[in-house]
């Protein structure tokens, strides 16, 4: 029991009181086996049996350390979003002048998404990459992570200033969000047919609706943004209407993760009414690291879904102060009740393959912080 909170109660299902983002440092031999392969000095199925037995060593590690749920690292990606979305049939990456956002002291390798046709989900790779990671983890629970349908929406139609839609698409966005939704609807249940019960959707487009900057610029091009936030919602609610009883999906709102750097800066309250009110998601895993987050106010709008709050950073190998944590776990239940409440990281070690500022000793012991307090907050 709880000494700080009588009521308080750990949980037996995702999101977790003590829970993580998805993604980890990869290992050097990873990146040797990465590097070698695109040279072309190992097969494919050489870097294959890499990445196995290093997420075979990251899996034990997450187990030793306490987590309730596995995940692979995202040790088979480059990006944590471009690899799922170009893998989906309509959908093409290409290169391009510049990323399609700019972070704050780094440059991002120039790629972006074009569709090239009908939007749907076949044999999509990482259906093997999941079969591989339940495989690996035996019958330990797992967690999956993959991009917010918004995604792909907002890096070739929003971000995109010359945006050019095919035939099948012209003068006809509602059809292309009705197949993305479809696409991602049967993404889920093949997922859900492999074993999947915990999902996660990445997604930074809300980190932009926060920003009073990019809102700006947004306006500026002619663009709705508060009818934009309406549109995600909906079709995230259309992409996910399908989803047994038994599956935990949740989503991951993000301001960019590169280096340690980050490209959104503004707190959820443009986007708490919608978002927090009627997505109909299991639980928010919510950025709270920094004052770029903003104050806990967004969060009356809480319905009955779950948040995992991100109050400990993962762009440093620096340990926050523990009471700070607490005490910021206090004001937060002032919005929503300490068992809706959950704790993890703000974001993954490595959103992309190159990763945080932060020693892979550093990252454990982060986590063995915020499961330290966990268990005080929430009981053992």
């Amino acid at each position: 029991m709880s000494k700080l909170f009588p009521n308080a109660t750990q949980r037996t299902k995702a999101p977790y009181r003590f829970d993580i983002v998805g993604s980890f440092l990869r290992p050097e031999a990873l990146k040797l086996a990465r590097s070698q392969c695109q040279c072309g000095d190992i097969s494919c199925a050489d870097l294959t049996a890499v990445e196995d037995q290093e997420i075979s060593k990251l899996v034990a590690h997450q187990k030793q350390v306490g987590l309730h749920a596995v995940t692979d690292g995202e040790f088979r990606r480059t990006f944590w979003h471009m690899d799922f979305l170009a893998a989906l049939e309509g959908v093409q990456e290409v290169d391009a002048k510049q990323f399609s956002v700019q972070f704050k002291h780094h440059n991002v390798r120039p790629k972006t998404l074009k569709i090239v046709g009908k939007i749907g989900f076949g044999e999509h790779p990482f259906l093997e990459h999941y079969r591989s990671l339940q495989k690996i983890a035996g019958d330990y629970p797992v967690k999956f992570t993959i991009p917010s349908p918004s995604m792909l929406h907002l890096i070739c139609l929003v971000r995109e200033t010359d945006y050019q839609p095919i035939d099948l698409y012209k003068d006809n966005e509602q059809q292309l969000l009705a197949d993305l939704a479809q696409a991602y609807r049967d993404a889920i249940a093949k997922f859900y047919a492999l074993g999947c019960r915990n999902l996660q959707l990445d997604d930074t487009s809300w980190g932009e609706l926060c920003s009073e900057e990019k809102r700006a610029a947004y306006t500026a091009r002619g663009i709705d943004v508060d009818q934009l936030a309406k549109t995600y919602v909906n079709l995230i609610n259309e992409s996910i209407k399908d989803k047994p009883a038994d599956m935990t999906i949740t989503m991951h709102i993000c301001r960019g993760n590169f280096r340690s750097t980050w490209f959104s800066s503004g707190g959820y309250e443009p986007v708490a009414e919608t978002l927090f009110g009627h997505c109909k998601i299991d639980g928010f895993f919510l950025e709270y690291d920094s004052d770029r987050a903003g104050d806990f106010k967004p969060l009356r709008f809480i319905k009955d879904q779950q948040v995992v709050l991100g109050l400990v950073t993962s762009k440093s190998g620096e340990l926050e102060d523990k009471n700070a944590i607490i005490e910021r776990i206090k004001e937060a239940a002032q919005y929503v009740d300490i068992n809706q409440l959950c704790l993890s990281p703000q974001c993954g070690f490595a959103s992309t393959e190159e990763g945080n500022v932060l020693t892979e000793e550093q990252q454990w012991k982060k986590l063995e912080f915020i499961r330290e307090i966990s268990e005080e907050v929430w009981g053992k």
